[in-house]
């Protein structure tokens, strides 16, 4: 977590003091949650921390996300071989989906009409870069699925520490629960990419348009603007496996004690 707080400002050139300061606070808080979450037995914040690998994936494709876009920001000031070709796989690809109403082109309609075809490029590029590593973020987790048969990777699964913000006791049947924020997160993911730049542009006009002089603000705009919606379709299956496999749980009980009981996970 220290790393990829800190990635933007150790690959950046001429970051202030200032920011260097902020950004050493916040890696070192999140250094100190992540450490109490994984270091206690009973339930915190973190969703599905004793269920991996759907922390770690997630992890991975932000930090790689950060990392890729911190070495194309990198570019624009000290030129390498890897700048290049994170430049051009993400202006490929930004150039490919950049077409009315996607989401690449709703966030570069965020700059100010004073915005130089420069900005316009690097926002592409940037757009592009962190929707691809989401899109492979997310394949790698349902090819992770039909492999492993997640969350049943080989040690039982406990409901109370996974998903510590969800009372599978109050609020009618646990499943259809389940289920219903399955689809609440799937849909919300999916609508994400193309709200978040609305509603910047909405506000906007009561704090001003987006800029990217600032690198660090681009790179972390761009990265949550790809990542939380990655992370809520994730959200959505892993819920709807956990749905699943409460329902086989329910249909083996069945057929050993011929009652329809409705039987809690441990």
């Amino acid at each position: 977590m220290v790393l990829l707080v800190a990635t933007p400002a150790l690959m950046l050139p001429n970051v202030s003091s200032d920011a260097t300061q902020i950004v050493v606070l916040i890696a070192m808080f999140a250094a100190a949650l992540t450490l109490f979450e994984y270091a206690t037995d009973y339930p915190g914040l973190v969703e599905f921390r004793d269920a991996p690998p759907f922390n770690r994936i997630r992890f991975v494709g932000l930090y790689f996300t950060v990392f890729l876009l911190s070495i194309l920001v990198r570019g624009q000031a000290v030129e390498s071989t890897a700048t290049h070709f994170v430049e051009a796989v993400g202006s490929l690809i930004g150039q490919a989906i950049d077409v009315p109403y996607s989401p690449v082109r709703l966030i570069v309609l965020m700059l100010p009409d004073t915005a130089s075809v420069q900005d316009i490029d690097t926002l592409r590029t940037a757009s592009g870069m962190a929707y691809l590593i989401s899109l492979v973020s997310l394949a790698v987790f349902m090819i992770q699925l039909r492999l492993t048969n997640w969350p049943r990777t080989g040690k039982k699964f406990n409901f109370w520490v996974n998903l510590p913000m969800f009372d599978p006791t109050t609020g009618g049947d646990v499943v259809e629960r389940l289920e219903r924020d399955s689809r609440f997160n799937v849909a919300l993911g999916f609508m994400l990419p193309f709200l978040t730049p609305a509603i910047v542009k909405l506000a906007s006009g009561y704090f001003g348009s987006i800029s990217v002089v600032n690198d660090m603000t681009m790179i972390w705009t761009i990265t949550a603007w790809a990542f939380l919606p990655a992370s809520l379709f994730m959200r959505g299956i892993a819920m709807q496996k956990v749905a699943e496999m409460i329902k086989e749980q329910r249909a083996r009980h069945v057929a050993l004690h011929g009652d329809d009981e409705s039987l809690q996970p441990a």
